[in-house]
């Protein structure tokens, strides 16, 4: 039996810039992940098994299950045939709610399957492959939330130019909340596209205004400044707002942290739905995991970045 995990994650900042060329930050959230296990059967079919969905088939180069593409291309690159056996998956990120669970489902369906065929893949390979399945999921994505949940390092992202893994001086302190609201990315992603077309100027000026903002919460980062990193993420989800992705609920979850003692917060992932994150101080973190639940949080995960 070989059994991977994949770590969820956050765009710190830059969501949906990121598509438009500007950067994004992106870091790895691992103590929240997705699970595979292989279990070699006879038989000579690789039976598939996605336990939280509560699906389950037999792999073939004809299925379009965004899954069973990646399986695909990853028996393409290992030049290996499927091997006969039981894939289980499972995973504790909750679906449509920006903290990358697709991405992490593939990533650790390709190490498993890697590991299983005894044929390593480095990190850049990994996203590579996971990347095939997130443009089924997801219609035209970046390309970030398979690139730092295969390094499951912080992620200086670019689209079209190589990742920058970076390391941190410190813990990024966060209490991340579920709305309880599911919303596509894919849906939310061609929102965005169809209002940068209609507005062209209006929209490309968004973007430059949070591109700006992830270039200073790069440096706030390398000096742990968490104050000012939290105002940036208050500027990052008024610009969010101002693109139409918010919510009446994302805001009431967003104002209740603020007022309970963040040092910021903002919608985390496409919108409509979906996470807040919080910036935490240690000594406020109770008081702000409360105010979150009394703002209507399904779920409230206390959590932080680690060098």
């Amino acid at each position: 039996m070989d059994h991977a995990s994949a770590c969820a994650k956050i765009i710190l900042c830059g969501e949906h810039a990121v598509v438009y060329t500007r950067p994004a930050i992106a870091v790895p959230i691992h103590d929240l992940r997705a699970h595979a296990t292989f279990t070699p059967q006879a038989g000579g079919a690789l039976h598939v098994h996605l336990e939280d969905l509560d699906e389950r088939w037999v792999w073939s180069t004809h299925l379009q299950h965004p899954l069973a593409v990646v399986i695909s291309h990853t028996l393409d690159t290992l030049g290996q045939t499927p091997p006969s056996g039981m894939l289980q998956v499972r995973s504790d990120i909750p679906i449509g709610g920006g903290l990358g669970s697709s991405a992490a489902v593939a990533t650790a369906v390709v190490r498993v399957l890697a590991q299983a065929l005894h044929h390593p893949l480095p990190p850049d390979e990994v996203a590579r492959l996971v990347y095939e399945g997130e443009k089924l999921w997801h219609g035209t994505p970046s390309g970030i939330d398979n690139t730092v949940i295969a390094y499951e390092q912080p992620i200086w992202f670019v689209k079209g130019a190589p990742p920058e893994p970076f390391e941190l001086s410190h813990p990024i302190p966060l209490v991340i909340a579920d709305s309880g609201q599911a919303a596509a990315t894919r849906d939310v992603v061609a929102y965005v596209r169809q209002q940068w077309e209609a507005q062209k100027a209006r929209y490309e000026a968004l973007f430059d205004a949070i591109g700006h903002v992830v270039h200073r919460a790069r440096d706030a980062l390398v000096r742990a400044d968490w104050p000012e990193l939290g105002a940036l993420l208050n500027e990052n989800h008024y610009l969010l707002e101002q693109m139409g992705v918010s919510s009446p609920q994302l805001d009431a979850l967003v104002q209740a942290a603020r007022e309970a003692g963040a040092w910021g917060a903002k919608l985390a992932g496409a919108g409509w739905g979906g996470n807040v994150i919080a910036l935490a101080p240690p000594s406020r973190a109770g008081e702000i995991v409360h105010a979150l639940r009394r703002a209507g949080a399904q779920h409230v995960y206390t959590t932080g970045v680690t060098p």
